[in-house]
């Protein structure tokens, strides 16, 4: 229901301020302010940044009970049951949609739930594990207590948007969505980017990891991980945005602190409102590998702690060898699959078993694909 916001609540919100601020000047200067406020989540402690650090490739660097595995609520008890991805690129997701094909593609978090960024952006405050805010008026009335986002909301929007709860809630949004678009998300200056440019060149282990990723009977890589037309343009971002399951295993960590339990299944696209097959039942968004060696754990559900771990699950498709049979991180058996019925690797994880140097080559590989300001967070 769409509320009427009345000229005294704007007043007496400003009222310990008569001095208003001048707000800001962009769109996305004021997104910038939204996304580093706390005051946007019903105790006041986690802003967007909580779970998305700029110091750690806006990914939660934070632990808990499982480790990284998941994020804590805003109320200090709620934790959930996917892994905070990092926000580096998001921009170029596309809108959730169907292609001519029929395939699911686009959309934000992993179940695409979020047609578009804005609509992303409006989800969290909202969200009683996240930042916990019960409704929209009551979002726009923490809005209100900031004079600078008085004065933003006036001069960035229509003159009535203040007089309506959607619309300064949808204004929010747009500005938040306006900030992750900046290039302070996607500056495309890895490694990688820096040796198509010519600025570099790879060392002899990167360059082999380059062409077994993009090599499509080696390892087949790039059927889920590029976006552009042909290998080694400019501005990948090594996701084509598809939904797969691949027979990630429950984090039974994650469901032992969360209070699903083991009986729950996430059912990923298939939660999406929008989707109605059964058939999508387990499959999850395609995550971008941008700033992937900097932002594990691995997998919707962090089940995975290291990159290496991650390769070596993909390869225990191709390999009848026992030692690929083992998770190296529990020295067990890999675990099944929490969704079987519409497991598909067939044709997504097709290619030759791979030995250990050919296993450390892509993980160089996506090494590489770390922003220059995060180089520092790279194991030695």
């Amino acid at each position: 229901m769409t509320l009427k916001i009345t000229w005294l609540m704007v007043f007496c919100a400003c009222a310990t301020n008569v001095a208003a601020d001048e707000g800001h000047d962009t769109l996305e200067a004021f997104g910038e302010a939204l996304f580093f406020d706390e005051n946007l989540s019903a105790n006041r402690t986690q802003a967007c940044a909580t779970c998305h650090d700029p110091d750690y490739a806006f990914s939660d660097p934070r632990e808990i009970g499982a480790g990284k595995a998941v994020s804590l609520g805003d109320d200090g008890e709620s934790v959930g049951d996917r892994s905070a991805p990092t926000l580096t690129y998001v921009g170029f997701a596309p809108e959730f949609h169907r292609n001519d094909k029929g395939q699911y593609l686009g959309g934000f978090f992993v179940d695409g739930r979020a047609t578009t960024l804005e609509a992303q952006a409006g989800e969290p405050p909202l969200n009683p594990i996240e930042m916990g805010i019960p409704d929209k008026a009551s979002v726009v009335v923490r809005l209100l207590e900031s004079p600078d986002y008085v004065q933003s909301l006036r001069t960035l929007f229509p003159k009535d948007t203040l007089e309506d709860t959607d619309a300064t809630f949808a204004a929010m949004t747009r500005a938040l969505a306006a900030y992750e678009r900046t290039g302070i998300f996607a500056p495309f200056d890895s490694r990688y980017d820096r040796y198509l440019k010519g600025d570099i060149d790879l060392t002899e282990e990167e360059n082999l990891g380059r062409s077994l990723f993009f090599a499509r009977d080696k390892t087949n890589c790039s059927i889920c991980h590029q976006f552009r037309e042909k290998p080694g343009e400019e501005k990948e971002t090594f996701s084509t945005y598809r939904y797969h399951n691949i027979g990630v295993p429950m984090n039974h960590a994650v469901r032992a602190i969360n209070g699903l339990g083991n009986r729950h299944v996430d059912k990923g696209l298939f939660q999406n409102p929008r989707v109605d097959h059964v058939a999508e039942t387990g499959r999850f968004k395609v995550p971008t590998l941008r700033n992937v060696a900097v932002t594990g754990p691995y997998m919707h559900n962090g089940v995975f702690q290291e990159l290496r771990t991650v390769i070596l699950f993909y390869n225990k498709y191709n390999s009848l060898a026992p030692l690929r049979q083992i998770n190296p991180e529990t020295l067990e058996r890999w675990r099944l699959p929490e969704v079987t019925k519409t497991l598909a690797v067939s044709d997504l994880i097709k290619g030759k078993d791979l030995n250990d140097a050919e296993v450390d080559a892509l993980v160089a590989f996506l090494k590489t694909l770390t922003d220059l300001r995060y180089e520092h967070l790279l194991d030695p």
